[in-house]
């Protein structure tokens, strides 16, 4: 089972008495992990140059032109020849359109950017502790950006909580049925209904109670981009 990531090292004190606690951000780190993509190759400048000048359909000559440098210059770089100066970088950007950052921002190989999943209602990835029942959504998508959880807040006071939950990244939360109160490191508590949503930044300490009469519903997504 998964570390309830609204646990950290928070864990109620009649919680630990009888079951034991995952340790503490072990669901948003096999996130993270599962989300790490491949270290890219270094950029070659000169075979980018020339790809976007063949993505415009120009001659060596018309790109030259454009960027106001000398044919032979121009192909230098292209061909690995020449290291081109500041002056000629800008040069190069102006004439092909593009900022200098563009320049070094290697292309998009070939890849699926149409991913999507769909989670039916109550078929998400059930995650309970004392404090939250979670139900993890698209849990089946690896490499996101992203981990959206739909949360029952069981938590009625703050001192089911021995300290506040931190973990990276930010956090987006919207309740979607009840009354909550919504407890943070540097700001008075917030009381909010259905409809009310935050974002925050997620290593300030935090921490979550259901207020109305019955257990509240949350939307939260935390980001998992390092």
């Amino acid at each position: 089972m998964l570390q309830d990531p609204h646990v950290a090292s928070a864990i109620p004190r009649a919680y630990k008495s009888g079951m034991k606690e995952i340790a503490h951000g072990h669901l948003i780190r096999i996130a993270r992990e599962n989300g790490r993509e491949d270290i890219p190759e270094p950029l070659n400048l000169g075979e980018r140059v020339r790809e976007l000048r063949k993505a415009r359909n120009w001659t060596l000559e018309q790109a030259a032109t454009k960027a106001g440098l000398a044919r032979s210059t121009f192909s230098k770089i292209e061909n690995g020849q020449m290291s081109p100066t500041y002056e000629a970088l800008k040069k190069l950007a102006e004439g092909l359109g593009i900022s200098i950052p563009q320049l070094f921002t290697p292309p998009q190989k070939n890849q699926i950017n149409g991913r999507m999943a769909i989670t039916r209602q109550g078929e998400g990835t059930q995650q309970a502790t004392a404090t939250y029942e979670h139900e993890l959504l698209s849990d089946m998508l690896t490499k996101k950006k992203m981990l959206p959880y739909r949360a029952r807040v069981r938590a009625r006071t703050i001192e089911e909580f021995d300290g506040w939950v931190r973990h990276d990244g930010e956090e987006f939360l919207y309740v979607l049925t009840g009354v909550i109160k919504l407890f943070t490191e540097f700001y008075e508590p917030a009381v909010m209904r259905r409809g009310d949503c935050a974002y925050y930044d997620a290593t300030m300490g935090h921490n979550a109670i259901s207020v109305s009469d019955e257990d509240a519903t949350i939307l939260w997504v935390t980001s998992l981009a390092e």
